[in-house]
């Protein structure tokens, strides 16, 4: 018999509660609120959005937490095809720097929240909980670009590291329509599979299972992406799901061959290229998990 019954699974596929829900909301509210009232950020052009699980829909219940991209639309950061210059597209530099933009924002929220309940992190600068607003990620990024030959791009995020300087890229808004897009082709089953797979990884935690630290929340729901909508629409039961879920995910990563095209959610990464996870993490995660779940 499996470990966990089909009411329990469908328990876990379940988003927050509405008071979970509420702190979610409040949070993003009051990042929005300080970065609108500060002075110096009033006379920069930027954006504020959810990002990451909370965005997604895809966070699951006692385990949610929340990041909110702050971006700067004012400039750009851009990677260009061989051979061709910023001249070719007409880009000009800007004096603000990245490293301005970030310290603006952790002032911003200090001026809101209060120096002790604000804490600036090597990628992020995080708002400490509390009873009214769940703990909050605040990301500072800028614009990127990534253009094409004919002078098009694809726009997403970029930023840097305090530690090492390391520039990081991302792609949340196409993450999220990609998302939306593929749970609405799946009957809504991506999103409640998705925080299934993350609700077990918790539960192995919790029953100390040895679950490496490279199999991460955000891969998981990656991981789940690449799962085809037909073999997510082909079973009924959250019990069939998760299992055909695992087998293919499974068997898809013994070999390079196999997974080796799989990308983010955002489908503008690849999901094994440049990661601290790699193929081999994650089939012997997917064997580790099936014996958890005693199949």
């Amino acid at each position: 018999m499996a470990k966990y019954n089909e009411q329990t699974l469908t328990n876990w596929t379940k988003p927050p509660s509405d008071t979970e829900q509420t702190k979610l909301e409040n949070s993003e509210r009051m990042v929005r609120d300080a970065i609108s009232a500060d002075e110096k950020l009033k006379q920069k052009s930027t954006e504020t959005f959810g990002q990451g699980s909370y965005a997604n829909n895809t966070n699951v219940r006692l385990n949610s937490d929340i990041d909110i991209n702050v971006r700067y639309t004012g400039g750009f950061y851009f990677d260009l095809p061989k051979d061709k210059t910023r001249e070719d597209f007409g880009i000009t530099p800007t004096s603000y720097t990245f490293s301005e933009f970030k310290d603006d924002v952790e002032n911003a929220l200090v001026t809101k929240f209060g120096r002790n309940d604000v804490k600036r992190k090597d990628k992020c600068i995080t708002i400490i909980g509390n009873s009214y607003r769940i703990e909050t990620d605040v990301v500072p990024t800028w614009n990127y670009r990534r253009y094409a030959e004919n002078g098009t791009f694809v726009l997403g995020a970029k930023f840097f590291t305090d530690s090492l300087n390391k520039e990081v890229v991302n792609f949340p808004k196409q993450h999220i329509q990609n998302g939306i897009d593929k749970n609405t082709n799946t009957y809504r089953a991506f999103k409640r599979l998705t925080r299934l797979h993350r609700k077990l990884r918790y539960k192995m935690i919790e029953d100390g299972e040895p679950v490496s630290d490279n199999i991460t929340s955000f891969l998981l729901e990656c991981l789940t992406w690449n799962v085809p909508n037909s073999t997510i629409n082909a079973y009924n039961t959250w019990t069939d799901r998760l299992k055909q879920s695992i087998i293919y995910i499974h068997e898809k990563t013994k070999t390079e061959e196999g997974c080796k095209e799989w990308g983010e959610v955002s489908e503008l990464l690849y999901l094994f290229v440049g990661r601290k996870w790699s193929r081999e993490d994650v089939n012997e995660y997917m064997v580790q998990l099936w014996n958890y779940l005693e199949y």
